[in-house]
């Protein structure tokens, strides 16, 4: 085990008909998939798309930071 950690954080963009939490939510799942190490996310915007005065979706601007192997 090493006695440092090195990261490296990716901005990513999660959409959700149904709340910010799912979006945050999407966003992590499907970032997981395809990053190893994932430990953490900050929002760093949080907007929604409008359609016929409703909201239509909500959209989230994360930014994940992830352990760099073997460090």
């Amino acid at each position: 085990m090493s006695d440092h950690h090195v990261y490296k954080k990716v901005e990513i963009v999660g959409s959700s008909k149904v709340s910010i939490d799912d979006a945050i939510s999407n966003a992590i799942a499907e970032s997981s998939k395809r990053i190893k190490n994932v430990e953490w996310f900050e929002v760093q915007e949080t907007r929604g798309h409008v359609e016929n005065g409703k909201v239509g979706h909500y959209q989230v601007v994360l930014k994940v930071g992830f352990r760099i192997e073997n460090s």
